[in-house]
């Protein structure tokens, strides 16, 4: 036993807000994008409706592919099942949904999203990012219990229901800028923003989580699963998280000292009132804010349409869907914590400026998934090649960690959270559009068949 408390002893308080950081992004997303996977199973496929004489088939141009793929694979093509079965191991109730009512559902959790990203960064450089991001949490988990309940109601009820979600973690994103420019030195903020990412790291984990608890159990359980799951956390943050090292009862004297040294002047826990014309005339600011902005469009349809383009398009079954789905955002949280690793080594070692770290790896995260995405729309049917294009183009783009989302650190720390809900709030708005354009444009092109394993 003390040499289990001599270990535990040595943990630092960073490492432990680390941790938290890391698990509380993670269960963001996973309490966020479990809805993308299960309302494949929660709706009923809408592949033999040909009553609109306009209907057209989306999926028409991969059906002979599909028939080979899955013959070879010793599975079968049937018609699309009508009843509640859900087509993988169990029975259970899914809803008689359109395209345009699914991209609602997915979309309108952006509509309370983009309300609280500002008022969420200033409220926590007010209050504290402690009790903003884990309130935020802690009622989104609750939330997440009501969804199977919901949608007895009708999707739009859902919708109201993702509305009230994005609202609650609309505020978690910019929350953790504040606490960044109070625990963390300059030369491990790139590292510790990579955090963030975690929240691929969730999805990772979401997916195939989500697709195992939807064949076993029933799409319901996976809220039930992740909501416990979310409540859990919140306890143990309010436990072992604090605003600063000031107010942390078990901060070492030398941690302490070592931190308040390190950020010197460039933070402070101050009320400021915040600069509004300076920011918003700033150059640098609107470039972030307009960097940010076209890459979410591009990562939110992804994120929103990937499940469901697994399903229909490329045909994979529910456990194969959750597995491959995840693969793009594994690889997005290794590459992100390996390329904030090289930012951080650059800006320690002084071999680049600030400004030109900042600008290769937003160039190159950003630059290179849009060339891919390109690519992918001319080999759809292939599944090798779209889900290697998919898990390359989303890995790459964890370099953002190293590039434009650590700049409000830089260009003012004090104001880091207001700048970053700036960013999300207008952010917020592609992942809404991207949803809407793709329930507008698909919505009169329908999967022609469903895989079921024989």
């Amino acid at each position: 036993m003390p040499s289990i408390r001599n270990r535990l002893g040595r943990i630092t308080c960073r490492q432990v807000l680390n941790i938290m950081v890391i698990l509380g992004f993670m269960l963001n997303y996973m309490l966020r994008v479990n809805l993308t996977i299960a309302i494949v199973s929660m709706v009923i496929p809408s592949g033999n409706d040909t009553s609109d004489s306009n209907v057209h088939n989306a999926s028409s141009e991969c059906f002979e592919r599909a028939i080979a793929d899955n013959e070879s694979s010793n599975s079968t093509i049937s018609s699309v099942d009508r009843s509640p079965k859900l087509g993988e191991d169990i029975i259970q109730t899914r809803y008689p949904w359109n395209e345009y009512q699914v991209n609602l559902i997915l979309g309108s959790f952006f509509w309370g999203y983009i309300c609280t990203e500002l008022p969420g960064g200033r409220l926590a450089e007010v209050v504290g990012p402690k009790r903003v991001f884990g309130y935020s949490m802690l009622l989104s988990s609750a939330i997440t219990f009501l969804t199977p309940l919901s949608a007895i109601y009708g999707y739009d009820v859902v919708a109201v229901l993702r509305t009230v979600l994005g609202f609650l973690l609309g505020a978690t994103w910019p929350a953790m800028q504040p606490m960044t420019a109070r625990w963390i030195p300059p030369t491990e903020r790139s590292k510790f923003v990579s955090n963030m990412m975690a929240s691929s790291l969730g999805a990772a984990l979401t997916m195939p989580m989500c697709g195992f608890l939807i064949a076993s159990f029933g799409w319901e359980s996976v809220f039930y699963v992740t909501g416990t799951i979310g409540i859990v956390w919140s306890i143990a943050w309010f436990l072992l998280v604090f605003d600063s090292p000031a107010q942390h009862p078990r901060i070492s004297l030398e941690e302490r000292r070592y931190i308040e040294d390190s950020i010197g002047t460039t933070s402070t826990t101050k009320r400021l009132p915040v600069p509004w014309k300076s920011i918003l005339l700033s150059v640098r600011v609107w470039s972030i804010v307009i960097t940010h902005s076209c890459n979410v469009f591009g990562y939110f349809t992804v994120v929103n349409q990937l499940p469901t383009y697994m399903k229909y398009i490329l045909n994979f079954n529910i456990k194969q869907n959750g597995l491959l789905s995840s693969l793009p955002y594994l690889g997005k949280y290794i590459f992100a914590v390996t390329t904030s690793t090289v930012a951080d080594y650059l800006f320690k070692t002084k071999r680049l400026s600030v400004t030109a770290i900042r600008k290769i790896f937003t160039s190159f995260a950003v630059f290179s998934p849009g060339l891919l995405m390109i690519i992918q729309a001319n080999y759809g049917c292939d599944r090798v090649v779209s889900v290697s294009i998919f898990t390359i183009a989303l890995t790459i783009n964890g370099a953002v960690t190293a590039g434009y989302l650590g700049n409000s650190l830089d260009i003012a720390p004090n104001f880091s959270g207001t700048i970053f809900g700036i960013m999300n709030t207008l952010g917020s708005l592609g992942g809404f559009l991207s949803s809407y354009m793709v329930g507008s444009i698909t919505v009169r092109y329908r999967p022609i068949a469903k895989v079921e394993q024989s």
